[in-house]
């Protein structure tokens, strides 16, 4: 095979997927934000994403291209040499690591006798074979059915027969066309039925959790990142943790309290990717409105990743898709995870970047595996909290026992004494909006008087 950056598949076990090669198009000139990274450093990426619904990788390497083929992506000599290694090396499915249209889907597979799955079909397979919830599956479903919609490719049932999952890429027969278009059709009505229901469900679970004053802080971050390791090193939970693309898909949320006292909520989100999936950031914007509503995001990186600036930028642009750009007003911290990999000079180099961060973007060198940098962390999110929050000083009569009892439930009560006259002065953090409420439905309360100072 005349080819480049051919990847070593090393033996990790025995694997109950079908047998794949992976493809990465190195298209020159091409505009996309893959190009932050070198076509290896992809490759590699890719044959992640396969391992991650355990395909047997027999093989992979990039394929450099001057510019695409409409009707294959690549040019016909490339597409016979293809062709004899997948005959050879009896392969059942080729992942292209980009974006593969219909027709060139439907050419290549014709000519190759094999299912092909590009990027976004890849990443739709993990998410459907991850997804545990039933929001989650229900818009994993969405995400496929769409996608789906314009191919109707639909002979090769390999991974349907080799693992679990919702079985998205084929089923039998490709005929009927518009019949099968018209099902699908009237499945993604039904599905969106159904998530109208589970949104409603989740508002009302999110409006009990707004009557309590607890902040949310999320974790954000590129993919095996190690946000649920930093998620289960801080709250002392169990959620799945593995050195793998997309261990985590549905997001958890655990309370945690802060060495000041004060109370959080910690939410672990989906990772995100490079090119991720336009149908699955609509999709999962309703599972990450945990992010958008949060005070804090805690945005974990790779530090030992070659590629971690440009995974930084990747994260960074799927925020701002969120709605959640470089001038929103809440402060990211930023944790440059897995220290425990760094060489001793590459160690001091971050730790003095750290040093330098200002205020309003701290930074903090950790290793979540080995709890490196943790107290920093948690230290880190009570200062941005307590500037954030004001400390209010409140006097009142005592028998106002419903004031009293609102500012225990719904604010931090940090010190109370009544004097011997009968009056009440309670001393409590508090956000903006929840003193704005206690001033209105308390407004006449007896004695009252309310005395706001920065903490």
């Amino acid at each position: 095979m005349n080819t480049t950056a051919t990847f070593t598949i090393e033996a990790a076990g025995p694997s109950t997927g079908a047998r794949a090669l992976v493809l990465c198009p190195d298209i020159r000139n091409a505009q996309s934000s893959m190009l932050r990274r070198s076509a290896d450093l992809r490759l590699e990426e890719a044959v992640g994403l396969a391992a991650a619904i355990e395909l047997e990788v027999v093989e992979a390497f990039v394929v450099p291209l001057a510019k695409p083929t409409p009707a294959t992506l690549m040019g016909s000599g490339k597409v016979e040499e293809i062709k004899m290694l997948i005959k050879a090396q009896d392969i059942e499915l080729v992942v292209v690591d980009g974006e593969v249209s219909p027709i060139q889907q439907r050419n290549l597979e014709k000519a190759w006798q094999a299912k092909v799955l590009d990027r976004t079909g890849l990443i739709l397979e993990i998410f459907g074979a991850r997804a545990s919830t039933r929001e989650g599956t229900l818009q994993v479903e969405l995400a496929h059915l769409t996608y789906q919609k314009g191919r109707l490719v639909r002979t090769w049932t390999h991974l349907e027969r080799q693992r679990g999952g919702l079985g998205f890429v084929g089923g039998p027969g490709e005929t009927q066309i518009e019949s099968d278009r018209r099902i699908i059709q009237d499945r993604i009505n039904v599905i969106k039925k159904q998530l109208e229901k589970v949104t409603k469900t989740r508002e009302v679970n999110r409006a009990t959790r707004q009557r309590v004053p607890y902040p949310v802080v999320a974790l954000v971050g590129y993919t095996n990142a190690g946000k649920s390791t930093l998620f289960n090193r801080l709250t002392g939970s169990g959620v799945m943790a593995e050195d793998m693309l997309f261990a985590t898909l549905d997001p958890t949320m655990r309370s945690l309290e802060l060495p000041s006292g004060t109370k959080i909520i910690l939410s672990d989100t989906v990772g995100f990717i490079s090119d991720l999936p336009t149908a699955l950031i609509a999709a999962f914007r309703a599972t990450l409105e945990e992010v958008l509503e949060a005070e804090v995001l805690i945005h974990v990186r790779d530090a030992s990743s070659p590629t971690t600036e440009a995974e930084r930028q990747d994260v960074l642009e799927v925020l701002d898709e969120l709605g959640i750009g470089e001038d929103d007003s809440r402060v990211t911290i930023e944790v440059l995870n897995k220290a425990d990999l760094l060489d001793a000079e590459a160690r001091e180099v971050l730790e003095n970047v750290c040093e330098r961060a200002p205020h309003e973007a701290p930074a903090v060198l950790a290793s979540a595996l080995t709890g490196t940098g943790v107290e920093r962390i948690l230290g880190q999110i009570d200062e941005v909290l307590a500037r954030k929050r004001s400390v209010v000083e409140v006097e009142m009569d005592a028998s106002e026992g419903e004031a009293i009892a609102w500012l225990h439930q719904n604010a931090d009560v940090l010190d109370s004494r009544t004097d011997e006259d009968g009056h009440m002065f309670v001393a409590v953090r508090v956000s903006p909006d929840d003193l704005g409420r206690f001033k209105k439905r308390f407004e006449g309360a007896s004695g009252l008087r309310v005395r706001t100072r920065r903490s």
